[in-house]
């Protein structure tokens, strides 16, 4: 019923899932006290009870208090939401629900993490779905002795015919480094987030077979060993 109400009112979804998670908590409180009323304890002394108790829980539950406040201020402050992609505490993954003491995660092969919410507001997340367009990076190597400005215009062409890479910003090609045993050409791009992977994994599999057929070699690790004369 809650939920139904909070969609029917267009509640973000963040927020739908930290208030059902608190109300479950509440309401199997409230639970808890009235079963005891009706085992004939006197509400008054369990109160009584609970609160000179409460020190001492407070203690124990220390950490969920901090993950409970944590919670309140991803709400607060939203560095990311319910279907973002993020990254935090050595993890990655799709936000499902933001709970009152826990995250949950669900990554890419389908694994479910919960993360504390103390250690999300107090840490670093990375947003990957903050903002509707990403970079996509490549340090591609080719063999000394190519020509460069072959190997750039090769490049540019494949950028061309993919309509996902936008215009603005211009796509980046340059001589990056020259490398022990290859000379490295780095590129950049601008996307839109949701298609960066489909563009990075196209694009790697494009360079390669554009390269083979235009005779642009890449190139192997090689080791010089000269041989002392006698």
């Amino acid at each position: 019923m809650l939920a139904r109400l909070l969609a029917k009112r267009h509640v973000d979804a963040s927020i739908q899932s930290f208030v059902k998670s608190l109300v479950n908590i509440l309401l199997t409180i409230l639970l808890i006290i009235a079963v005891i009323g009706k085992l004939g304890v006197e509400t008054t002394s369990f109160a009584a009870l609970l609160a000179s108790a409460g020190v001492a829980i407070g203690m124990a539950l220390s950490g969920n208090l901090q993950n409970f406040a944590g919670g309140l201020i991803v709400l607060l402050f939203r560095p990311f939401k319910v279907g973002d992609w993020i990254e935090s505490q050595g993890v990655s993954g799709t936000v499902r629900e933001i709970q009152i003491f826990h995250t949950i995660l669900t990554t890419a092969d389908n694994k479910v993490i919960y993360i504390p919410n103390g250690a999300l507001s107090s840490g670093t997340v990375t947003n990957y779905s903050r903002e509707d367009t990403r970079r996509v990076d490549w340090v591609i190597g080719v063999e000394y002795g190519e020509n460069y400005d072959k190997v750039e215009d090769t490049v540019r062409r494949i950028i061309s015919e993919d309509s996902r890479i936008l215009n603005t910003p211009e796509p980046f090609v340059a001589l990056h480094a020259l490398d022990a045993s290859s000379v490295n050409v780095v590129i950049r791009v601008w996307v839109k987030s949701g298609d960066y992977w489909g563009v990075y994994f196209d694009m790697n599999k494009k360079i390669y077979s554009v390269f083979n057929e235009e005779g642009i070699d890449f190139p192997f690790p090689q080791l010089t060993v000269h041989q002392a004369k006698d």
